[in-house]
């Protein structure tokens, strides 16, 4: 990008930099959504190819026995497995020891999200500066290789073209953005629920390696046309559980650990009685118009011709959507009221409308957004009166009305804990001045004590008076408080004190002690 010469242009151009910038790191939750969409995509697809491996090395093993030439095939077959043991156990050791450093899980709407969901400096750190990410670069290549030294080195150079893992280590060098490494590359700046996918990928790329390899041997000890893997499952793998009225359900409906529409399984699928297009992956997509609001239920069937016994089974299964219209709802965190002087923290939730066409209002008061996607409200007097927030988004409106109320009336102390009655002579004369105390209210907020009178009454003597400005005793008032022995009387009386929010002082009444 050439450099404009004219200012305004050069302000336009840096503008658009700094909002170009700003969207990069504003990850929606949508996003992050489809991230875990993808992440437990992968996760089913590595159990498939865990129960489809597993298939395959007894048959391996009994076909050898046809002849000694097959031995040394025979042979390989426990290696295989050990080797994709191991990248899969690094591959997890390395996902688990970031999710670990970046807190675990939490708990977010009854459901288990990562801690560090969107945290991009804990994966640069770890994968790109402290070097975790080369790491794994060099263990997938030396998975590659050690997965290749099972094959027959004649037939190497073709088998190798074809094999899952491929560390691209080439791209990188060629990128714009000038990245220190293939680490960088591909973890720099990425928020650890966006690495989930990627992870799961490589795990992923070992056991279809080893699927490879496995098929490779079978093929060698002439067990090519005869694997049939008999354990199956129906998998409805849908693109949302939760759909909006009017919108379409969407899922993929497929028969776990097959071999496509190619092999020689015969595999059909159906949902509710329709026959579905079988792709060339053995699956089949099936939609559904979300029509009445509720729990929706679909039944799909799998049919699979077994070449080996000559039998077709069915494999049946029920599976569930629901179904739900927009709708806002709209909660105060802490009260169902909101206080003057104070910052309300407000939740505002739209199911099913992405967050940015959320429109917030609101009467007799102030709303502003946070940066965690909460609200804050601040309201003035009179007390009594009512705010409204309102809330506009596609096909809803929706607004709720709150009472405004002055902080509670805080208990006023001689020191930090003194409320009157029975007090030491030494005690009392100690004790420096009034402190109002807001108990059981769960706001950030502070009262000022403004004046009180201090009054004693002496055995057989005319009561004394001492006026105070300020919470500290000072003045005459601790002219009075200096005379105190046992029997004499005092009385805090006009304590005032202003809350934030208030508009003139309040009166707090009185504290009366008596010096033993």
């Amino acid at each position: 990008m050439s450099i404009p010469k004219e200012p305004r242009q050069l302000m336009i151009t840096i503008m658009y930099l700094v909002l170009t910038a700003l969207l990069a790191l504003n990850v929606s939750a949508e996003i992050f959504n489809a991230f875990d969409m993808v992440d437990k995509g992968l996760v089913k697809a590595n159990d498939a190819l865990d129960a489809a491996n597993a298939a395959i090395p007894a048959q391996i093993k009994k076909s050898a026995e046809k002849g000694q030439q097959y031995k040394t095939y025979a042979d390989r077959v426990d290696q295989v497995i050990a080797v994709s043991k191991e990248g899969s156990e690094f591959i997890n050791g390395l996902k688990n020891y970031l999710v670990e450093k970046g807190g675990g899980y939490i708990e977010v709407g009854g459901l288990q999200q990562l801690k560090a969901l969107r945290d991009y400096d804990l994966t640069t750190r770890l994968m790109v500066n402290e070097g975790k990410g080369e790491e794994l670069k060099n263990k997938m290549m030396e998975m590659k290789d050690k997965f290749l030294a099972f094959v027959d080195k004649e037939d190497q150079a073709a088998f190798a073209a074809n094999l899952p893992i491929n560390i691209d280590d080439e791209t990188w060098k060629k990128s714009t953005n000038k990245k220190l490494n293939w680490a960088d590359f591909t973890f720099g700046h990425m928020p650890l629920g966006a690495c989930m996918p990627i992870f799961s990928k490589y795990a992923n790329d070992v056991k279809s390696s080893e699927a490879a390899v496995l098929n490779y041997l079978a093929g060698k000890v002439g067990l090519t046309e005869e694997v049939v893997l008999d354990q199956f499952r129906v998998v409805s793998s849908p693109k949302k559980s939760y759909v909006i009225k009017g919108e379409k359900f969407e899922t993929e409906v497929f028969l776990s650990a097959s071999a496509g529409k190619s092999s020689n399984t015969g595999i059909r699928l159906s949902v509710n009685g329709a026959n579905l297009a079988v792709n060339d992956e053995g699956a089949a997509q099936y939609a559904a118009t979300a029509g009445e609001v509720g729990i929706k239920k679909y039944t799909a069937v799998a049919s699979v011709f077994n070449p080996v016994t000559k039998e077709t089974k069915e494999y049946r299964a029920e599976f569930e959507y629901e179904v739900g219209e927009r709708s806002v709802t709209i909660s105060a965190t802490k009260m169902n009221v909101f206080y003057m002087g104070v910052e309300n923290p407000v939740e505002v939730s739209a199911a099913g409308i992405p967050s940015a066409q959320v429109k917030v209002s609101m009467d007799n008061g102030n709303i502003s957004k946070n940066s965690d996607g909460t609200y804050t409200v601040t309201v003035s007097g009179p007390p009594g009166r009512e705010a409204t927030i309102r809330v506009n988004a596609p096909g809803v409106t929706y607004s709720k009305n709150y009472r405004i109320k002055r902080i509670p009336d805080p208990v006023p102390t001689l020191g930090p804990k003194e409320r009157g009655g029975n007090i030491g002579n030494g005690t009392f004369k100690g004790l420096g001045g009034l402190v109002p105390t807001l108990e059981g209210f769960d706001f950030d907020a502070r009262c000022n004590i403004g004046s009180f009178t201090l009054v004693r009454v002496a055995k057989r003597q005319d009561a004394e008076f001492g006026p105070n400005q300020g919470a500290k005793i000072s003045g005459k008032a601790s002219e009075l408080q200096n005379k105190a022995v046992p029997g004499d009387k005092y009385i805090f009386q006009d304590i005032k004190c202003k809350c934030p929010g208030d508009a003139i002082e309040r009166n707090l009444g009185q504290l009366v002690f008596d010096i033993r």
